[in-house]
């Protein structure tokens, strides 16, 4: 089984957030194709990066998960392309995690 995580941004790049109509959206398509969907939203993660010139990043994130049998690559690299679009990203993180249910 693979924990599938996306660290959607709440802000664009000049501090204005994005409409709620976007995660809305994402829910749906994850929990239509999956068949659920865990968000955190109440509380989001901040985070910081340190750019090629040393100046510091932060970020506030919501992180969407899906759970899965099997990757389907082909998909994740697309999505993610719809999802960099969306949110006016040069770059997103989909990560992906093996985990065992107990």
């Amino acid at each position: 089984m693979q924990l599938i995580q996306l660290l959607l941004p709440l802000y664009d790049g000049k501090g204005n957030a994005f409409s709620s109509d976007h995660y809305d959206k994402i829910k749906q398509e994850l929990t239509n194709r999956y068949g659920g969907l865990t968000a955190y939203t109440r509380s989001p993660a901040s985070g910081t990066w340190k750019k090629e010139n040393n100046t510091i990043v932060k970020d506030d994130i919501y992180v969407f998960e899906v759970m899965v049998e099997k990757i389907d690559k082909e998909y994740w690299v697309s999505y993610k392309k719809k999802l960099m679009e969306l949110f006016q990203q040069d770059e997103l993180v989909i990560r992906s995690t093996q985990i065992t249910l107990l």
